[in-house]
Formats: structure tokens, C-alpha cells, sequence
């Protein structure tokens, strides 16, 4: 379990600044389930979604994402997994494999989080941010995550990660514009 509650590189939670918002974040919230969800609603709502709202910068670092509350979901899942393990709470990144069209032709991964509950093991919950159809909530036991994988080829990626996928990494680091990312998204098959 250990691994889920140290900082890396890329989930850098020891960092004053993720330390700072995550106690603002969670203010008078005790237990866990409680602390999670204000994190969960607060990256989910707070912090913009690259491509929903036309936003250049591309983040990838936790502290990076909060300075500029903005990131696509991976970005957005390392920011979650930051900030729950400054509380203390373990918390993993996980992954799914869509379709990126209706025939799925080509596939790219999805970023969530997955978060130990006392009261209900791990959980999995997608920051990603609402629009229109796609909705995301904290209701456990109960998920409800953006997307269920549905077409021959997509999945829901069984593992639980530590740190970001190395194909994430050096996708948010390789291109220079959000407009790049989303025509370069990362799929599993090529980090396998």
C-alpha cells in the first residue's frame, strides 16, 4: 500500500503547494470518504478540461495542473492522486481503452483514479469534468465514471498504477499544444 501513498515525479504530493491545497481542500473534513469526495469535486469542477474548453497549455505534473487548473484527464487524475496522498488517503491511477470513434478503429486511454476507502475498498472515480452527456459523480459504493467501455477493443485497464503510464508522460511532454495532444493521445497496445 505504500506505493500508493508516495510522491513521484510525476504525482508530486510532498510539494508545498499540493500539501497547501490540499488541507484548503479538505478543510474540517475528518474521514476519508469525506476528504475524497471534496478533492473528487473539486478537480472535477475546478480544474478545466483541455479540450472542453479550447485551452492551449498542457500539463502533466500534479503541482503543474494546479498552478494552472487545467489538463486533460490524465493530467487531472495525477492532480486527484496527488492530492489525496498529501492527506494521507492511498490513492492509484488507472486507465481505460476507448474507442476514439463509433467503429472502433482506433483506440486511446483514459485516465481515472482509483481511491482506498476504510469503508469500501478501492474505488474508482474520473475527474475528468462534466459536458453535456457525460456526467461523473463520489457515490460510493456505486460508480459512476464518465465512460463504460463498450466496443470490441475498449476495456477497462484491471491494474492499478503508482505513477503515470510512461506513454502519458511522454505524450504530455512530446507536444506543445492541447490541439496536439488530442490528435496524439497515448494508447495502451503501444505502452504494453
Amino acid at each position: 500500500m505504500n506505493e500508493f501513498l508516495e510522491p513521484t515525479p510525476v504525482i508530486d504530493s510532498a510539494s508545498a503547494a499540493i500539501i497547501a491545497a490540499a488541507a484548503e481542500i479538505a478543510g474540517d473534513a475528518v474521514s476519508d470518504e469525506e476528504i475524497a469526495r471534496r478533492c473528487f469535486l473539486w478537480v472535477r469542477d475546478c480544474v478545466r478540461h483541455s479540450s472542453d474548453h479550447a485551452i492551449p497549455v498542457v500539463t502533466c505534473t500534479a503541482s503543474d495542473v494546479l498552478r494552472h487548473r487545467a489538463g486533460f484527464c490524465y493530467a487531472k487524475s495525477h492532480l486527484l492522486t496527488a492530492l489525496l496522498r498529501a492527506r494521507g488517503i492511498p490513492a492509484a491511477l488507472c486507465y481505460q481503452r476507448l474507442s476514439r470513434d463509433s467503429s472502433g478503429s482506433a483506440f486511446c486511454l483514459h485516465g481515472l483514479v482509483a481511491v482506498q476507502l476504510l469503508r469500501h475498498g478501492w474505488y474508482r472515480i474520473d475527474p475528468r469534468g462534466n459536458k453535456g452527456e457525460i456526467t461523473t459523480d463520489f457515490c460510493p459504493p456505486t460508480e459512476r465514471l464518465a465512460y463504460t467501455p463498450r466496443l470490441p477493443g475498449e476495456m477497462d485497464i484491471a491494474r492499478r498504477f503508482a505513477d503515470a503510464l510512461p506513454c502519458v508522460v511522454a505524450t504530455l511532454q512530446k507536444w506543445p499544444t492541447a490541439e496536439e495532444v488530442s490528435r496524439n493521445l497515448p494508447d495502451y497496445a503501444s505502452d504494453a
